[in-house]
């Protein structure tokens, strides 16, 4: 006999039900909460049943079930996870009410269908762990972007003229001008000994010199108040706090990155960061059946929509599955075709057939899913001679 286990899964308590191969429910929903002794509960209630073949299965809905996981996965339990769109599927398929003692039993349904979930395992924590950095690297550069664009609106007011002063947005020196003296104001009105040393930087000067500075900032159309200074100052400030706090996530993540050694680092475009991102979000490749499996994943492939004879000519992209994912492939796809002649004539092909510049940055995001999807499962080097 086999059985099925399924939980539902949320914040402080999580929901279970066993039903064996045939739908017969033998321990109703029931509910344990999320912390040591509901899981030993859990595992009591469930026992009878995981000395023969079993297998337990939960929803795929965020980080409310991780200590659940390692807990199972510590007593060698077989673990699976569903999609949520799966079983909500399964759910409106069969007009089934929404909660959490209803979902359980539908969950351990959905397990006779082995092509519903993914089992997991402890390697499932390894990338994890890089998805969690590679996902907070994106955060913190998200954060970075709007702290910078709410210091160019402050230039803008308070010294207009700055940007063109420097070849460098935000290098220290650009910065620490900003951060010591805030507008054209204030250093019109600072002594040229002070702006020197305010330029220098590591002993050395820069391109531009604190007269042309100081002469700038004195024909400045720029106005400047206390508010406004002090949000230069304190946004320079973040800034810098989450430059230093990126570095470390970064260096954390090379370090995984080369204990992986993963062979897509070889794909000129892919950085150590984006190929870290991209593997952690897709994890075990065992479980994709073909390259169109990891593009649906992605949320890259476009949406179709036929009627008898009707079809759709221009439809969006679906943008399901993850979006951290599709974030990266489309924010380094670019410098892919750059390096990469077959890449380029790919992108310039399909802009010669009238595609939009983004729609050919889309097939070429495609073509980058299915290359990477044959070197991970079949283990042969990257080779751009293969690519034609």
């Amino acid at each position: 006999m086999r059985y099925f286990i399924g939980i539902d899964i949320s914040k402080f308590k999580h929901t279970a039900a066993v039903i064996d191969q045939d739908g017969v429910v033998h321990i109703e929903p029931f509910d344990f909460d999320n912390d040591i002794i509901g899981f030993n509960s859990f595992f009591t209630s469930v026992s009878s049943f995981i000395q023969d073949d079993f297998i337990i299965g939960m929803e795929d809905t965020g980080h409310y079930a991780d200590n659940l996981q390692k807990f199972l996965l510590s007593k060698n339990l077989k673990v699976a996870m569903f999609n949520p769109l799966a079983t909500n599927h399964i759910r409106l398929a069969f007009n089934l009410a929404k909660n959490d003692r209803l979902d359980s039993l539908t969950i351990a349904s959905a397990l006779a269908m082995p092509r519903l979930y993914r089992i997991i395992e402890d390697e499932h924590f390894t990338y994890h762990e890089i998805r969690e950095l590679s996902r907070y690297h994106q955060s913190l550069s998200k954060t970075m972007n709007r702290y910078k664009n709410r210091l160019q609106k402050f230039i803008d007011i308070a010294f207009p003229e700055f940007n063109k002063l420097f070849d460098t947005k935000y290098s220290k020196t650009y910065l620490k001008i900003l951060k010591d003296f805030q507008s054209a104001q204030n250093i019109a009105n600072t002594n040229i000994r002070t702006l020197r040393k305010a330029l220098l930087s590591k002993g050395r000067c820069v391109s531009i010199t604190a007269e042309e500075l100081k002469s700038a900032a004195r024909d400045s159309i720029g106005h400047s108040h206390i508010a406004l200074d002090l949000e230069i100052q304190q946004t320079v400030e973040m800034i810098e706090k989450i430059d230093s706090n990126l570095n470390i996530v970064d260096k954390k993540i090379e370090e995984f990155s080369l204990q992986l050694n993963s062979p897509i680092l070889a794909i000129p475009g892919i950085s150590h960061i984006s190929a870290m991102s991209i593997l952690s979000e897709l994890g075990d490749f065992t479980q994709y059946e073909s390259a169109k499996k990891i593009i649906k994943l992605s949320g890259t492939n476009p949406y179709i929509y036929e009627s008898g004879t009707y079809s759709m000519p221009r439809t969006r992209l679906e943008k399901k599955g993850s979006k951290y994912l599709r974030c990266t492939l489309y924010n380094i796809i670019q410098t892919v075709i750059n390096n990469n002649p077959v890449f380029k004539d790919y992108y310039d092909r399909k802009i010669s057939q009238g595609k939009s510049h983004r729609c050919a940055q889309g097939h070429c995001v495609r073509k980058l899913l299915r290359v990477i999807y044959h070197i991970l499962t079949t283990g042969c080097e990257f080779d751009p001679s293969l690519l034609r």
